[in-house]
């Protein structure tokens, strides 16, 4: 916000120090005002002197705040050189060339405040923040290449302005004409040296044509500078808009792709339209970006940070997953997967085992009867289904099944979570996996649908397990000890002979 409030200062001079120097009018017109604000802009200026002194920066990724070295930074950066330029006070000038002597000649004595251009590096640096901050930065940066294309056209204008005065006004053709009543207001003469100004910067010509040298050579230079500057400023513009365009140029040219293929195929026109409207649902919604490409510059963990809080309280929705570690949780984020599915389309079908955990993002689904016309139920977004079945609890009378057929009304995002996934997550969380499987049990003891003697089989045979395993391990341990002590008297029984061996051989 600071730098937004210097660079407005800046600017303020890059407009109009050379604006008030070249137009005596303009100068004239409210000098009070224009004390104001000049001394305003030198007060910023000095603040932003002692702020850019003590601004801290980056040493190995951790801001440095100290004092003294900041200001050694300061110095060795070589920053300090145009702000002390740009301070030095110039207007002493005016005890000899007072401002309200400014009656028709150029320049005025307010071009004494030109070394205040020299504060430019700081606006610089509040585009280059902005652009990198901002959430519209092709937008951003079409607009800073307009301010340079008026400023330029500004600063164009006051030279031809200023020519015009050195070679005389009216003199020929070329030059302005301050004769006549409307020529020689203020507003005239601005708006008609900055019509000429675009005229000869874009190239476009059609402006009297010079009459003596220095009238060529100014419009010598004016023309090659808009052949040169104006032409890679458009080019940018061009490119701008087109990067602004370039996901839906990937996304129409993917789906051109597709309609060949189908052509190419001969795929029946009802199934094209399908296809078809779903490309256009993919579009109107956001969802035509690749997740995976647009974040693949990322450390792993900035990606796990957004897919946390992009995703965390999705999960948080499911009961069995409700008071879960917290580190769990942020596992189980990043393996969530986002599935569309059409109008019509089957998420799963009464019978079918169950793999994966589904949460509804968006969109509305019916619980359906065999006969496909009944409807039992509606899912809304934030509903949840199949979280008991990728547990895989012992004595689940559906045989971790599914028991539903559950249909898409129209586009649905799910995010899914598959059971491999999951019991890959929990391996490294016993307690919480434990936990799980308890409220698994109680949402089937819930529902009638848990085998109470087959379960209770299954803990004992998984505690038998459990105990067989602490057994092996236990003797292997054991075993282990055995073999090291048998080492070591095997080395050292080494040694003994070694050593007798030796005094054999001496004697």
């Amino acid at each position: 916000q600071w730098l937004m409030v210097v660079s407005a200062a800046v600017l303020y001079n890059f407009l109009f120090v050379i604006g008030r120097a070249v137009f005596w009018e303009l100068n004239n017109a409210a000098p009070a005002l224009w004390w104001t604000l000049d001394y305003t802009c030198d007060i910023i200026y000095l603040l932003d002197t002692l702020i850019h002194a003590h601004e801290g920066y980056l040493e190995q990724g951790l801001l440095e705040r100290d004092t003294q070295k900041l200001r050694r930074h300061y110095l060795r950066s070589k920053k300090w050189r145009s702000d002390v330029l740009s301070l030095l006070p110039t207007d002493l000038t005016y005890i000899w060339w007072p401002p309200a002597t400014c009656q028709i000649r150029v320049p005025c004595p307010v071009i004494v405040r030109f070394n205040r251009l020299l504060r430019f590096p700081r606006m610089s640096e509040f585009f280059d923040r902005t652009e990198t901050r901002t959430g519209y930065p092709n937008v951003f940066r079409i607009c800073k290449v307009v301010l340079a294309i008026l400023v330029l056209i500004h600063w164009n204008a006051c030279f031809y302005f200023a020519i015009s005065y050195a070679i005389g006004f009216g003199s020929d053709n070329w030059v302005y004409n301050i004769s006549g009543g409307r020529n020689s207001t203020l507003s005239r003469q601005y708006i008609y040296s900055f019509y000429w100004s675009t005229l000869t910067l874009t190239t476009i010509g059609e402006t009297p044509q010079p009459e003596n040298d220095a009238e060529y050579l100014f419009v010598v230079a004016d023309f090659l500078a808009g052949v040169l500057i104006f032409a890679t400023i458009v080019g940018n513009i061009g490119s701008m808009i087109s990067n602004m365009n370039v996901a839906r140029v990937e996304f129409q040219n993917r789906m051109d792709g597709v309609k060949q293929y189908m052509a190419f195929r001969r795929v029946s026109r009802e199934l094209e339209a399908r296809v078809i409207r779903w490309f256009s649902y993919t579009w109107a919604n956001k969802q035509a970006l690749d997740e995976e490409r647009v974040l693949a510059a990322l450390p792993d963990k900035l990606k796990a940070e957004i897919a946390i809080h992009v995703h965390l309280d999705t999960l948080r929705q499911v009961r069995i997953f409700q008071d879960c570690e917290p580190g769990l949780l942020e596992e189980l984020v990043l393996k969530l997967r986002l599935q569309v599915f059409s109008p019509g389309d089957y998420i799963c079908r009464k019978g079918d085992v169950g793999r994966e955990m589904y949460i509804v993002k968006r969109g509305r689904l019916s619980v359906v009867a065999d006969d496909g016309q009944t409807v039992l139920a509606t899912l809304g977004a934030g509903s949840v289904f199949g979280e008991v079945s990728v547990l895989e609890i012992a004595g689940n009378k559906t045989g971790n099944r599914r028991t539903a057929n559950v249909r898409s009304l129209g586009y649905s995002d799910l995010f899914c979570l598959s059971k491999r996934d999951l019991w890959d997550a929990l391996f490294d969380y016993p307690e919480a996996k434990h936990s799980l499987m308890e409220r698994g049990c109680q949402l089937l003891r819930k529902d009638g649908l848990l085998d109470e003697q087959a379960f209770t089989k299954a803990q004992v045979e998984h505690e038998n397990l459990t105990d067989k395993v602490d057994r092996l391990e236990n003797t292997l341990e054991n075993l282990q000890t055995r073999f090291a002590r048998l080492l070591a008297e095997c080395s050292s029984h080494q040694a003994k002979v070694k050593q007798r061996l030796t005094r054999v051989e001496q004697h």
